[in-house]
């Protein structure tokens, strides 16, 4: 029962959790302990008991740190007294505003707060209107409130936008300086429609060399990649900007840069037709689909013309068609593209790594930001094709790195925590199916799984159940390889304009390139250290890093933290357009799968909006239901009914709660779900000798075994029953006349030998 320091996190619900500093179990507070704090203090607290299931739960001892960051929140005026009502419920509390701390914002305005008077545990927090949003209705407002709740930088410093307005607008002969001139090379860039920053570049060729048992014959593949780093330099203003965001952030129709848009979508952008600076992947690849040999180099290229996916899967599928016509002298290196494609491919799967057919979604929004309709979006071979050029390139970087023992950054991609693996182990040997991971498991025994049961009709159960076993993909100094994909080495060299970690190790390659050493700038050491992530051990503290290889960790954590960030605040934003589009559809049906079980309810995808919300398990009818944590399944106790990922529903949108993203539906039960429910009774009674396929084969089963029971009521005529009552009666009339013919009987048969 120690002390212990660390960060809060507050619940809707107003009790906390403590998140310590040195990764130990999350420690409970109860509401009345977080009267005085707020999600993101900083705390000391004395554990002083454990709950029945041995949780450590705390009181405050001391508040070390209060949150700084403006809170996002609206303005409401009741009943005379001004408040803000935080954006972000984890809060717990409403800020009061004095008159005069109210600037120029008008009652029902979304705003930033800065508190003035901390909450305590008598009075609640008092704070001012830095900042006035606008109203909640106003395009683009869900992005405005998500980047400033998840403290996303969104406004380069003066130093930085100063810097980039210097930046030439053309190159310069100075530029040109020691760099390969691939201007007359056929490169190509192949991005989506809405794409606007295009930084790699793709080209392919047939490659023959040598004679006899040395030939060599397959390809050689050139990947050109945007030199973002002969811009923006270490130490400069452009360097820290870029650093402190990590990572670009993408939204519903708007992006929010990692770099000024002088650099991502002018200079460092490989717009057609324009000389541009890269940095160059130059690969062989034989016909097994093996990298034999590569060289890394700068380079001065020129895009011949800036492709789309669906341009280039109409291409390839009809090197005849219009598309093809169009650009006739550039069709034969796309069909050398995607040969090379093919190779890398077969060898793909040789090597056994993990390729999970999942549907991604694209949100179309209208003039006014709010979402017009959600469409599938499907990869073809367009995408695929350009996937395996950029893997490719990613492992030849890491590779080089590794080579050379120079310190880097690496995409770690770690295989099941045996927690996990005895976890899916239960599940798959739950399911019968026939195949399992060992207790070392391999990528390729993921895939075995994944092909073998990709036409089952719990085929999307599965798969995303392998997907949770496994860990999340992290930036660390430590080469551990990349368990999904099934490398030794991997990095991520392909993206220097929208991730910081791919633009130092081009700083990386191009110091070994030089003969030096490429060392971080210590002032990348001041970032806060990020939260311990489960399984994992805690991240070093920045003020403490010593080493080189520290250093490297902390700056691996820092872009991992706003990886994690960027991704939770798309999610927020694309949440709450979902919220905002079913409010439009509230009392409507739609039909829909089940893509998650949970103990309190079901995840409900709807088939046609591709919306998730919740049924909750009180909405499943009046019978109890057990979660089966095994099988992933919810199962009725009385019915033997059971819900599980996969099951078709129909449902009802039955609440939208906007402020905390959720979507509610409600089990309409038809007269195939009311079938669904005979089955599963009959099941459970183990009186069906042969189980239906379908829920009208069900209905059927019941109505002939019904006919059957009739008959044998009514006799070997056939004739039906009469009502249960009659036939009662009838029966014990009869029983009383044959217990009287009995007795005359045994009476007659005496007088008869005499």
């Amino acid at each position: 029962m120690g002390e212990v320091e660390g960060v809060v996190q507050g619940h809707r619900d107003g009790h906390g959790f403590l998140l310590p500093d040195d990764g130990s179990q999350d420690i409970y507070l109860s509401s009345q302990e977080m009267h005085a704090v707020m999600h993101g203090d900083r705390l000391r607290v004395r554990v002083v008991r454990l709950d029945k299931r041995g949780r450590p739960e705390g009181r405050v001892l001391e508040i070390l740190e209060r949150k700084k960051k403006p809170i996002i929140g609206r303005l409401l005026l009741e009943s005379g007294i001004w408040l803000v009502a935080p954006e972000d419920k984890r809060m717990g509390q409403d800020i009061l505003i004095p008159k005069n701390g109210i600037a120029n914002a008008a009652a029902g305005q979304v705003v930033a707060v800065e508190l003035t008077e901390p909450p305590s545990l008598y009075s609640q927090p008092v704070g001012r209107v830095v900042e006035v949003l606008g109203e909640i209705d106003d395009p683009g407002m869900e992005i405005e409130i998500a980047v400033r709740k998840y403290e996303v930088p969104h406004r380069f410093s003066p130093a930085t936008l100063t810097q980039a307005a210097k930046l030439p607008e053309k190159l310069r002969a100075a530029d040109l300086k020691n760099r390969i001139d691939l201007r007359d090379v056929a490169l190509v860039t192949i991005d989506g429609e809405d794409a606007r920053d295009f930084d790699d570049a793709v080209y392919c060729e047939p490659c023959k060399q040598g004679r006899g048992k040395n030939a060599f014959t397959g390809w050689r593949l050139i990947v050109a990649i945007a030199d973002v780093s002969h811009y923006v330099k270490p130490g400069e203003a452009l360097d820290k900007d870029a650093y402190e965001r990590a990572t670009s952030v993408y939204f519903p129709r708007r992006v929010i840069p990692m770099l000024p848009e002088k650099i991502s979508n002018g200079l460092c952008s490989l717009i057609p037709y324009e000389d541009r600076l890269s940095m160059v992947c130059d690969m062989l690849v034989n016909e097994a689909g093996e990298v034999t040999a590569y060289q890394f180099y700068p380079a001065v290229i020129r895009s011949h013309e800036r492709f789309t996916y669906t341009e280039v899967a109409a291409i390839l599928g009809n090197t005849h068609g219009p598309e093809a016509a169009k650009r006739k002298e550039l069709v034969p290196h796309l069909l050398h593209l995607h040969e090379v494609y093919r190779a890398l491919l077969a060898q793909r799967q040789i090597r056994g790594a993990i390729d999970f057919d999942t549907t991604e979604t694209q949100i179309v929004c209208d003039e006014n930001g709010r979402i017009e309709k959600i469409v599938p979006r499907t990869r073809n071979e367009a995408h695929r094709l350009i996937e395996e050029a950029m893997l490719a390139a990613n492992v030849c970087s890491a590779d080089f790195i590794a080579q050379n023992k120079h310190p880097a950054l690496f995409r770690v991609h770690e295989g099941p925590t045996p927690e996990k693996r005895v976890a899916l182990q239960a599940y798959l040997r739950a399911l019968g199916i026939g195949l399992s991971i060992s207790d070392n498991p391999k990528p390729a025994e993921y895939q075995a799984i994944a092909a073998a049961t990709k036409d089952r009709p719990d085929a999307a159960q599965i798969h995303s159940m392998l997907l949770r076993s496994m860990q999340q993909a992290i930036y660390t100094s430590a080469n551990s390889g990349h368990f999904g994909l099934s490398y030794e080495a991997y990095t991520h060299f392909t993206s220097p304009i929208r991730r910081y970690p791919d633009l130092l190790v081009h700083r990386v390659i191009k110091c070994i390139l030089a003969g030096k050493k490429y060392h971080l700038d210590p002032g990348k050491m001041d970032v806060p250290m990020p939260a311990k992530r489960p399984g994992r051990a805690a991240p070093i503290n920045p003020a403490s890093a010593s080493t080189e290889i520290e250093r490297w960790d902390v700056v691996g954590a820092h872009c991992s933290a706003n990886e994690r960030r960027a991704d939770e605040a798309s999610r927020d934003v694309e949440a709450w357009l979902k919220c905002r589009y079913m409010r439009e559809h509230l009392g409507e049906e739609f039909s829909g799968t089940v893509s998650a079980v949970t103990s309190f309810g079901l995840f409900v995808l709807l088939d046609a909006l591709y919306v998730e919300g919740l049924i909750h398990i009180t909405e499943l009818g009046g019978e109890y239901y057990r979660f089966d944590e095994v099988r992933q399944e919810l199962r009725g106790e009385r019915t033997g009914i059971r819900y599980s990922t996969g099951t078709k529903v129909q449902v009802q949108v039955s609440r939208v709660d906007l402020d905390g993203r959720k979507i509610d539906f409600r089990l309409v039960k038809d007269n195939d779900e009311t079938k669904l429910i005979a089955r599963a009774m009959r099941d459970k009674a183990g009186q069906a000798a042969s189980k239906p396929n379908t829920a009208v084969e069900a209905l059927e089963q019941v109505r002939r075994a019904d006919r059957e029971l009739k008959t044998s009521r009514g006799g070997k005529t056939g004739k039906a029953a009469s009502h249960p009552v009659k036939a009662a009666r009838q029966a014990a009339k009869a029983g009383a006349k044959s217990a009287g013919g009995a007795s005359s009987a045994s009476e007659a048969k005496p007088r008869k030998r005499r």
